[in-house]
């Protein structure tokens, strides 16, 4: 009981701080079945996980109508293991990546809402397109041939840094890149709503830079 308490006044307290447009994605990495499900029956239904191996785990332990998202830089080769189920691919760093996401949606008849991965942050070993490749990823347009995906904005991870002047700039940034592909790109992509910014620790300023999902786990179960 102590537990559920804990997370529901958390949930409650982040939850108020967010406005209708933005949704709270749990990120249930290295958590345990029990402090997930206590979310769950707090009444939260939106989970991510980083790793394919582990969303399988904790799908197969956990209610089926829990919305499964995966945040995590994904192998081409571990698409065959989520296309039946997943609601929303966050990281999609390449054009062979979305169409191999393509390829897999078909075999099950469905269509994939995918974010594809901007690279703003100072540290290297964070995934995604420049934004430089992303403008030249929209312009190629070879998008337009994967009917069983659905591109729906994008997604990008600042610095790991306590410096906000640097975390702001970030934000401001792909904030930018997300308003002129939307403005450019508007009758082509009429699902391109979701700027996927903003963690446990910099979800308020992401949701000044526009943020319409927040991808939240320490400050959910701490």
């Amino acid at each position: 009981m102590a537990e559920y308490t804990k997370i529901k006044n958390n949930l409650d307290s982040i939850q108020g701080q967010l406005t209708a447009k933005c949704k709270l994605v749990i990120v249930s990495k290295f958590r345990t079945i029990d402090e997930i499900q206590c979310a769950y029956d707090i009444g939260h239904r939106t989970f991510a996980e980083n790793r394919v191996q582990a969303l399988l785990d904790r799908k197969a332990q956990l209610p089926d109508d829990i919305e499964w998202h995966l945040i995590g830089h994904l192998q081409r080769n571990k698409v065959k293991f989520i296309a039946p189920f997943i609601q929303m691919i966050h990281a999609v760093d390449s054009f062979k990546l979305l169409r191999e996401i393509n390829n897999q949606a078909a075999k099950h008849n469905r269509v994939i809402p995918c974010l594809i991965q901007v690279h703003i942050a100072q540290e290297e070993s964070k995934f995604g397109l420049s934004p430089a490749a992303l403008v030249a990823f929209f312009k190629n347009e070879e998008w337009h041939n994967l009917p069983n995906i659905q591109i729906s904005g994008l997604m990008a991870m600042a610095t790991l840094t306590d410096n906000s002047k640097q975390i702001e700039k970030e934000f401001n940034q792909v904030q930018q890149l997300f308003l002129d592909t939307k403005a450019q790109y508007n009758d082509q992509l009429p699902h391109f709503t979701e700027l996927s910014i903003g963690m446990s620790s910099d979800y308020l300023l992401a949701q000044k830079y526009g943020s319409t999902m927040v991808r939240i786990g320490s400050a959910v179960f701490k």
